[in-house]
């Protein structure tokens, strides 16, 4: 590989392999049926990075990913998370949740609390041992941490994958939609109390209250615009919000969450919205995962960051499972709901990584911890489809006469009556 390649064709070389690697991979093995691309890109990411691409081909990974290039994949990836946070917050459907608050309330926070519960208690087993904690946090923000990081259900992973299940549109993906907008503003919000930095408590509190103003302000302003002018108000809107923020110490991704779910998806039209999503996660959010991966490290004995994943992967598949089978006994589910929707709410891919690069950032994790995060968060989502597909159809199609979403059920008719 030459060392003579200028900056710009460096970083046109990492672009290549950032994207047409995981595409040949997700497509020769045709694993379309087994896993979106993004988790593919996931992996990709994590396999590009200095841990395994690096250890392998030391030279031609120096010549590729040098401090220039990676400098100019990192403000891309700044930007293209950013954006993709912010359109997570616009697709919540929060009305909805809370005109079917009891089933969703309930289900929603059975789903946060058990993962979250099993989840710390797997943190205080990894840091018995040195090298999982980070060094700016307290213990008690990495357990926390660690353990939403295994809560977390990724809303727009979720999204493609009822999509391509085809049931985003139907009562089961409107119920999932609504059990995971409620959850991804918890997480926020329990990420938020997680980086309150009581040094700089009067900025954040500044922030918040600022916010909370501007947000009217915003809003009022964004229903008297025309639709074609709303795009730009609203980049405007969560580059500001990102910017204030970060300038407070809570972290510009909190910052492009809040931006977004203080807009209402029905400002815009749905199809440019549904084709935005669908933009950033194609040309941009490959380059957040490599810029991800290139933060992947096996500092410690490789096994013990493979043993943490497990360990963080159990607690999160039957931390999940559990709390939506209590919610599914506590609510009368007909049987098999429960299992589909606890599998369905196992999708972690992005948000999983967003929550653990900004605790990575923040320095409340470590290095070892955040690779084994990636890890667990990319195979509770690449196990989704292959687990739900053949219980979907008893689900949908069973011999059931008439049955009512407000209580949790699936509204359809015995094709047999």
């Amino acid at each position: 590989m030459p060392t003579s390649l200028s900056t710009s064709e460096a970083f046109l070389l990492a672009m290549a392999i950032i994207f047409t690697v995981p595409w040949l991979i997700w497509r020769l093995a045709r694993a379309d049926h087994v896993a979106p691309l993004v988790v593919v890109q996931v992996v990709g990411g994590i396999l590009l990075g200095p841990g395994v691409l690096g250890a392998v081909f030391p030279s031609y990974y120096a010549a590729v990913f040098r401090p220039d290039v990676v400098t100019a994949l990192n403000g891309l990836a700044w930007w293209a998370v950013m954006l993709f946070v912010w359109g997570a917050g616009i697709e919540l459907d929060l009305r909805s949740a809370w005109a079917d608050r009891r089933q969703a309330g309930t289900t929603a926070a059975l789903a946060l609390v058990m993962p979250l519960l099993f989840g710390s208690v797997a943190a205080l087993v990894l840091l018995r041992f040195p090298g999982w904690a980070g060094a700016g946090g307290a213990p008690w923000q990495t357990v926390l941490g660690i353990g939403m990081a295994c809560a977390v259900t990724a809303l727009p992973v979720l999204l493609l994958v009822m999509d391509e299940l085809k049931i985003l549109r139907e009562p089961l993906g409107q119920r999932l939609l609504r059990y995971a907008s409620l959850d991804d503003v918890a997480i926020w919000a329990v990420l938020a109390f997680i980086l309150l930095d009581w040094e700089r408590v009067g900025r954040q509190l500044a922030f918040l209250l600022l916010f909370a103003v501007a947000a009217v302000a915003i809003r009022a302003l964004m229903r008297r615009l025309a639709e074609k002018d709303r795009w730009p108000v609203g980049l405007i809107w969560l580059i500001a919000c990102g910017l204030a923020a970060d300038w407070s110490g809570l972290h510009y991704m909190v910052g492009a969450f809040l931006a977004g779910v203080v807009l209402d998806a029905d400002m815009f039209d749905r199809g440019r919205l549904d084709s935005f999503r669908s933009t950033v996660l194609l040309a941009l959010m490959p380059v957040y995962f490599l810029s991800t991966g290139l933060k992947s490290q096996w500092s410690a004995d490789g096994l013990m960051v493979l043993g943490g994943a497990v360990l963080l992967f159990i607690a999160a598949f039957a931390g999940k499972l559990i709390a939506v089978g209590i919610a599914g006994r506590l609510l009368r589910w007909p049987r098999g709901d429960a299992i589909v929707i606890g599998l369905l709410l196992q999708t972690k891919g992005l948000v999983g990584i967003v929550f653990a690069n900004v605790l990575l950032d923040k320095k409340i994790i470590g290095g070892d911890t955040f690779t084994a995060l990636l890890l667990m968060s990319a195979v509770s989502t690449m196990l989704t489809l292959p687990g739900v597909r053949p219980r979907l159809a008893a689900v949908l199609n069973g011999p059931i006469s008439k049955r009512n979403d407000q209580c949790g059920s699936i509204q359809r008719l015995d094709s047999e009556e």
